[in-house]
């Protein structure tokens, strides 16, 4: 697969994340995808992005995901990112604080030759945004 579909691929996925379209998921992630760093009980494949993206979107629904510096090549594509949003839903069982949080990560990205997404590999600041949120101390 070429960098521009694998680029292609993966702003379709943020696309799907930001406006909440997440059944668009099943069309780009294959069914066997692998999470290396899944979230606790996410499922492999399509509907375990749709269920822990959507958990996310339900606790902060004005989520934005701003992508500040993309890599790509033949199959794999990686990027540093940040998320920023308002604590307006229940997280991990916790009530709406009302805050906003504002945290980065990094992802890697690994496509088939069809433009599924096969693996991915990522790390993002969830200590820090539970901290902004007051939800957790260190």
């Amino acid at each position: 697969m070429s960098q521009q579909k694998n680029i292609a691929a993966q702003t379709a996925f943020g696309e799907a994340v930001i406006t909440g379209n997440l059944d668009a998921l099943d069309e780009i992630v294959a069914p066997d995808s692998i999470d290396h760093d899944p979230a606790p009980g996410q499922v492999p494949g399509a509907e375990g992005y749709k269920a822990m993206f959507g958990e996310l979107r339900a606790a902060f629904p004005d989520l934005n995901v701003e992508v500040e510096h993309l890599v790509a090549t033949d199959d794999e594509l990686a990027f540093a990112y940040s998320i920023t949003g308002t604590h307006l839903g229940s997280l991990m069982g916790k009530p709406a604080t009302g805050k906003k949080v504002s945290y980065r990560g990094m992802q890697i990205s690994r496509f088939d030759s069809d433009g599924k997404l096969v693996e991915r590999w990522g790390s993002s600041d969830e200590l820090g945004m539970l901290r902004q949120l007051g939800l957790a101390e260190v």
